[in-house]
Order: C-alpha cells, then structure tokens, then sequence
C-alpha cells in the first residue's frame, strides 16, 4: 500500500476501477420519474443502496484492505464508523480473511450493529464507543497505536478515495457519457473527493452538487474557513453524514473544484426518504436520500439538465420511521405543537374541539397537567394539519378564543425533543 501519497488522480480512480472489478457490485443507475417532473431536470439514481453492504463504503473499505501487504493483514485491521463503513470492513474482511476491530458510535442504529456483526462473522469484534462519530474514531486511532492495527479511515485516505470514487466512472460509462451535473452526499467528503478527482480531469465540465445535511454541514464550514474545522456539535440523525470535521485530503481534493454545496434540513431529508418509499418502492437511509434532498432545494442548474444523484446507502432501520414521518410533517408545516391553558372547568376541552379545531384538523398528542388549586391547567398538544395554509385559519381561531394558547416554533427545544 502506497502509504506516501498525499493526493489522489484520476488514474489511480482507474486503477481502483480494475482491482475492484468483481469484488463489489456494479449498481443500477435508474431514471427517477417523480424527481425529474418535481425539478424540470432529467434525474437519474445511482443505486449504491443496491451494493454490498448496502452501501458505496464498501468500494473504498475493500480498495484499501485488497492493497495491504501479508504482514499488514496479520496484524488485523481497526476502524470507526456511523455503520456504513464498518459494513463495507466487514464485507472486506470477511471475503480478503483479515481480522477487524469495528469502533461505532452509541448513536448506531441497531440494524447497522447487527448487520456489522452478520456481514463480517468471527472476522470481526464490534466495540460501541463514543456519542457520535469523531468520538468513536478517536477510540479506534489509540487502539491502532495501542496494537498495531492498520487503521482503515471511512474517508481521509487516497486509497478509500480512489476506491469510493470509481462510482464516476461507471456512471458515465452506464449512462453513455458524462451527465451535466452529479449531486453527491457529503459526510466526511471520502466519495466526493474522489469523484471529483477523477471528473474534474477527464470531464470537467460536469458540475458537481455536494450535499450535506444542515446539522452537520462540516464541508460548508471547511470552505469558508479555507481549510478543514471541526463543529461544535452534530445532529446525528443523519447518522451517516454525521461528521464534526471533513478531512484534510478530502478538502484538499473538492476546495476549488465544486460548483455547489446544498445544505440540506433534516426534516427536507425525511420527505425525501417517504415519498423515495411510497412512490419508487426504495428503502434509503437518512444519508441516502440527501441527493435527493438537495435537488428539491434548488441548486443552481439549467432546466433540462441530466443529473446523476447518489442514492449512496440503504441501510436504515424501520423502528425510524415514526420519527422520518413526525420530521417530515413538521418541516412541511403540517405539524405544529401549542401550549394551551385550558380553564379548570367542565367542557373546556369541548370548546377547544368545536371553536378553534379547523374540519380536516387532527390532535395528535395531548399532554394534560391538571392543578387543583390553579384557575387553569396547561396542556402540550400536537396538532396536525390537512394542509400546511391551513395554519394562519388555526392561529386565527386560537386568537378569537378565550382559551389561551402558545404556538411552540419548530426549532424550539421542547419541539425538538417531541420529534
């Protein structure tokens, strides 16, 4: 493994291309009928929820781990990861026989754990580590330097790089020429960069999309800050895309050379992810639907314009879902959350129902804290909306009432922790 490269090229995409060639899956690429008339654009996916592992990780994790010398593979492998990655080592590891220690963060969500633990069988140990990713990779780099270990980074290394960027030139070669744009999902920047390194040289008329997602929009901060830094904090829902700080090669890689960075709201991803269920019959993660996502923002293409999203990982876990459709509704305006004082006396509730209730509104959650020595009782109640317009008739009515009611903002911190 050429362990003194700092950069990566189009030609080493090319040489990934060949050393991967039957070791991981060649993905669909489908045209999506529903982004294509909601955009005006010509939208295809490029289906890497469809690759082992359900995820494009898998290139980058078996591209490094194929390149290790004998006595590298010996001394076993560690690494962090969101989920994603750890899939892709323990594919890696398991079809190559070389031991692994997989750090994941508490946040991991259980189908991921156990998928980890499925995938890579008595080839790997999986240890829970850390709130969130940059934790659990910090407990994975003291134990590489504890063991010996050859750490397999998820992002910031020219062979994971080279590896996750052979998707550019199989779509191109699928689709029968370069696309006019691309938009591609950015946690740590790993498979932009190397998309990037190998369009920006063999066709650089492509524009490239980054999208993030707005609670962790690490690359936005690497841009304005002229280099890479690491956030204050993270919302980890889009677990993975989950990064407080992209890397050092992955920034050098994409600075300069991206048309666009679409910072994308969580509750916009959520969307995305229903409507990419109930319309193509496509289970996406958080962090696969954020291309996606990203289109319905708006960016800054041409009308007719053939765009390649990423529809990068399917590995999510239906025990989210309550939550995807609680975000989604709220992002949309179709779901708000009131404090009301209610009168401590008979049928006030009933009032509430038949003067300030509009016909296609519905409670969908009522939290009643009486007191018997208070002249009223507060209540927390969601309510939620047949249309999101319907809310200026809602607060209408609320005012015109003798019943007191707080609309509670989206963003506020009690409505953050209802969804």
């Amino acid at each position: 493994m050429a362990q003194e490269q700092t950069t990566v090229t189009a030609v080493d995409v090319e040489r990934a291309v060949a050393r991967l060639a039957g070791a991981v899956a060649t993905t669909p690429l489908q045209r999506s009928e529903r982004l294509s008339r909601l955009t005006g654009l010509d939208v295809w996916f490029k289906r890497e929820d469809l690759q082992h592992a359900r995820s494009y990780k898998a290139r980058g994790a078996y591209h490094l781990i194929s390149r290790l010398s004998s006595e590298q593979r010996a001394r076993g492998v560690v690494c962090a990861s969101a989920g994603n990655h750890a899939q892709g080592v323990a594919h890696a590891c398991a079809v190559l026989g070389v031991r692994a220690r997989i750090y994941l963060p508490r946040t991991t969500p259980r189908q991921k754990r156990e998928r980890v633990a499925a995938i890579g069988g008595d080839r790997v140990q999986v240890v829970i580590e850390g709130d969130y990713y940059d934790e659990a990779a910090a407990a994975a780099e003291a134990d590489a330097a504890r063991t010996g270990a050859v750490r397999v980074p998820p992002f910031d290394h020219p062979d994971v790089v080279a590896g996750q960027g052979t998707l550019a030139p199989e779509l191109v070669q699928q689709l029968g020429g370069a696309p006019d744009a691309v938009v591609v999902p950015v946690g740590g920047a790993g498979l932009l960069a190397g998309m990037v390194a190998w369009l920006a040289e063999r066709h650089p008329e492509v524009r490239v999309v980054g999208a993030e997602p707005a609670g962790a929009a690490s690359l936005t901060a690497a841009l304005a800050s002229g280099g890479p830094v690491t956030l204050s904090g993270v919302d980890t829902f889009v677990d993975g895309a989950s990064v407080a700080r992209v890397g050092e090669l992955t920034h050098a890689l994409v600075a300069g050379r991206l048309h666009q960075v679409r910072v994308v709201p969580e509750g916009l991803v959520c969307t995305e992810m229903i409507d990419l269920y109930q319309e193509e019959g496509i289970i996406a993660e958080p962090a696969g639907a954020l291309a996606g996502a990203a289109l319905r923002t708006g960016p800054d293409l041409p009308p007719g314009s053939r765009v390649v999203c990423v529809l990068s990982g399917g590995n999510n876990d239906l025990s989210r879902y309550a939550e995807v459709v609680e975000r989604s509704l709220v992002h949309e305006g179709r779901k708000h959350y009131f404090m009301v004082d209610f009168p401590q006396e008979a049928g006030a509730l009933r009032r509430f129902l038949d003067e300030v209730l509009g016909p296609d509104d519905d409670i969908t959650l009522f939290e009643y804290a009486k007191r018997s020595n208070r002249e009223f009782g507060p209540a927390l109640v969601g309510i939620e909306l047949g249309r999101p317009e319907d809310i200026d008739d809602l607060l209408g009515r609320m005012e015109r009432s003798p019943i007191r009611a707080t609309h509670l903002p989206a963003d506020a911190q009690l409505t953050r922790f209802l969804i």
